[in-house]
């Protein structure tokens, strides 16, 4: 078991071009490097206001806060969280999905309430929903700029084994053009909270070079607070995809993904069981990751007569310049065919930063290889502390 915790300041890192950078080889000799540090403060109460366009739906107030009985992220964890990255408040939803039953939340329903922007919420009832969506959900670049779905800690959206759950692209022409600089652009501004991300798989959907099989995303500004994300898939080959759960691309002027509080849990995808990008900073709070897997083989870029893949169990982060900090956090039970049981993380310039702050790291086997020093951990960059 590794346990590491730091106190030095997140490196805030240049802005990510539009074009996305090929990945170094990830097979050079493992470099080692020291990891240590003290925890931090609990974070404060939530003060985040909505702000959402109107559009097609009905707005009711949200119906009570989130459930008891849902549990997502690491209890035990004492990372502060920024004020930008809590909860939003949707007391005062643009719209609402559903109208009291279960049956009133349907998968047309969701595509329609997403596609429309806003803040939206859902009013299925008062017991646990599982909304098995028949297409998947995609957010319009012209409507926000605030994007936000709150699940109340009821709602499970699920791919049914077939498809992947929730899209964002503001370089999807199909989804409309916003500005002249797709790529890196503020909005729309997407945020999932309170919700369970179940059985979405992207498999053999290559768009952007494939992967997020619960939800993928480029450009804009995304965070996910207080949720789960259980059993999602993409392709189990391929040398540079990935993301089981989350992919994500461009975001504006290389800010962080925030993930708080969020558990992820069963992924399965050639590279980064849980989550992937390509020159994308991550802020991971208070949250675990578990049994997730990367089960390419091959490694990136791919060894002669393989298909490629097989890194970063748990995440998958490559690309130039960008920042990875991790904070109470538990990553544990993961495995990669490659490197990185737990993480691999290659800046193929090596101006990227690790940080992994008052989090456990333990039984995160790497098949193939990982840096001397950290167990379950793959690391080429600027510096790992």
């Amino acid at each position: 078991m590794v346990r590491v915790k730091s106190a030095v300041p997140l490196l805030v890192l240049a802005l990510v071009t539009a074009t996305l950078p090929a990945c170094g080889g990830d097979d050079p000799a493992p470099v080692s490097a020291a990891v240590s540090g003290t925890p931090e403060a609990p974070a404060a109460a939530p003060s985040v206001s909505p702000s959402g366009r109107a559009g097609l739906g009905s707005a009711r107030p949200s119906p009570t806060a989130t459930t008891a009985a849902f549990r997502a992220g690491n209890p035990a964890g004492r990372a502060a969280v920024p004020a930008e990255a809590r909860a939003v408040d949707t007391s005062r939803p643009t719209r609402t999905v559903g109208s009291g039953t279960p049956a009133s939340c349907t998968s047309e329903s969701v595509v329609k309430a997403v596609a429309a922007g806003g803040v939206i919420t859902f009013d299925c009832g008062p017991a646990p929903v599982t909304i098995t969506m028949k297409a998947t959900a995609k957010v319009v670049n012209s409507h926000g700029p605030r994007v936000v779905l709150d699940g109340g800690g009821r709602v499970t959206l699920s791919g049914g084994g077939r498809r992947r759950i929730l899209y964002m692209n503001t370089c999807d022409e199909a989804q409309g053009w916003t500005t002249s600089h797709c790529q890196n652009q503020d909005h729309p501004r997407l945020t999932v909270q309170n919700l369970t991300f179940a059985d979405g798989d992207s498999t053999g959907d290559r768009t952007e070079g494939g992967g997020g099989g619960a939800v993928f995303v480029r450009g804009g500004r995304f965070a996910v607070v207080n949720s789960r994300f259980v059993d999602n898939s993409c392709d189990r080959t391929g040398p540079d995809l990935g993301g089981a759960a989350l992919r994500v691309l461009s975001q504006f002027e290389n800010k962080p993904v925030y993930v708080v509080s969020s558990t992820f849990t069963g992924g399965v995808c050639a590279n980064g069981g849980a989550l992937s990008s390509i020159g994308v900073s991550w802020t991971v709070l208070n949250s675990v990751f578990r049994d997730n897997r990367a089960v390419g083989t091959g490694a990136n870029p791919a060894r002669g007569g393989t298909p490629g893949g097989g890194s970063g169990g748990a995440i998958y982060c490559d690309g130039n310049e960008f920042a990875v900090r991790i904070a109470g956090t538990v990553i544990e039970g993961n495995s990669a065919n490659e490197g990185g049981g737990a993480i691999f993380f290659v800046s193929n310039d090596r101006t990227g930063t690790l940080k992994i702050d008052s989090s456990t790291l333990r039984r995160n086997p790497s098949r193939g290889f990982e840096t001397k020093g950290h167990p379950g951990i793959f690391f080429l960059g600027a510096h790992l502390t």
